[in-house]
């Protein structure tokens, strides 16, 4: 697409008009109710679709298709992350009715650091074509590795800070308690963080390793910047009520991780038949509307067999508990 310095100018006031409603909406801590979550998950996911319709009609099939396929992988990749938030919102301890301001703010600086990444990315593709070799073999790689951990079955370990956080703890210092949603306090005439702005920061620099494999699969569909960082805006500034909708459900996505990895390799392979393309050699190229019906049908298989597995599994614990043998009841553990 050829957008101009116009149409970006207009979508970042745009975009930023909406997280200004979605901030002024939130503004007084309180406990977000499922009802409240489902209404605004519905909210951003219509207006991500009226924006792929537009993008539909104004700039063709090509346009549109690789906004939908780049917004519902980054979505799906993006409810892996509400995995590690889980974990920081524990490792702080963080009150349930500041958990919503948390995430917005997190999610913020998420936003602006994938920007750059984006930036950089494209950067980098326009000018090195030979950069889709290590992009498509880092996503089969990344595929390999989340099958591996799959496959160990080991419990959530606890959320350990990066270096960037612990190093800005040392040099500002941390209170000890959480003094509502202020970020800066003066103790002992000292001016320190609160554990409110650290766990915002917590959430939007650990962002960042998960933008090293959304960001490569999303060039694998699109290496338009535009679709690019307008489908990342929209499946990341819908993942705060996500979170509330569907927290209860995360354990119940046991093969999110092989539905995940299925569709990070099949984008893998498609970067490098890409780049074989370019470099000469005749090659199959993979569609967008082949991408788009690849990435739904495994996510609605791995929904589905997520939940039946999960059923089961309760099942064979309550019979468990209650003295029976799941087998002789027919009850697959």
């Amino acid at each position: 697409m050829d957008v101009s310095l116009t149409l970006w100018v207009l979508t970042i006031v745009g975009l930023s008009a909406l997280i200004a409603v979605d901030f002024f909406i939130g503004r007084k801590p309180h406990d977000v109710s499922i009802k409240e979550a489902g209404i605004w998950t519905v909210v951003w996911i219509v207006l991500a679709a009226l924006f792929g319709l537009g993008l539909l009609i104004w700039g063709g099939g090509q346009a549109g298709g690789e906004f939908f396929a780049g917004f519902i992988t980054e979505k799906s990749l993006s409810v892996d992350n509400l995995f590690v938030f889980v974990l920081i919102m524990a490792k702080f301890a963080v009150p349930s009715q500041y958990q919503q301001r948390v995430l917005l703010v997190g999610v913020l600086i998420a936003l602006v650091l994938r920007a750059i990444f984006i930036a950089a990315g494209a950067a980098i593709l326009a000018s090195f074509s030979w950069v889709f070799y290590l992009f498509g073999a880092f996503l089969i790689w990344t595929a390999w590795k989340l099958i591996q951990e799959a496959r160990t079955d080991e419990e959530d370990e606890e959320y350990e800070e990066n270096k960037l956080l612990k190093a800005a703890e040392r040099r500002f210092g941390v209170a000890d308690r959480y003094h509502g949603t202020k970020l800066w306090i003066e103790q002992n005439g000292k001016r320190v963080m609160t554990p409110m702005l650290v766990v915002m920061l917590a959430i939007g620099t650990t962002d960042v390793l998960f933008a090293l494999d959304s960001i490569p699969a999303i060039f694998g569909l699109t290496q338009d910047p535009y679709i690019v960082f307008t489908a990342n805006a929209f499946a990341l500034m819908g993942l705060r009520q996500l979170y509330f909708l569907i927290g209860g459900l995360l354990k119940k996505l046991v093969h999110l991780s092989y539905g995940l990895s299925i569709i990070l390799g099949f984008i893998g392979v498609k970067l490098v038949l890409h780049a074989l393309h370019e470099s000469g050699v005749h090659v199959p190229e993979i569609s967008i509307p082949v991408s788009l019906g690849v990435i739904c049908a495994v996510l609605i298989v791995t929904t589905i067999t997520s939940l039946r597995a999960s059923r089961k599994q309760a099942e064979a614990e309550a019979a468990a508990s209650r003295g029976e043998d799941p087998v002789k009841n027919n009850i697959d553990v």
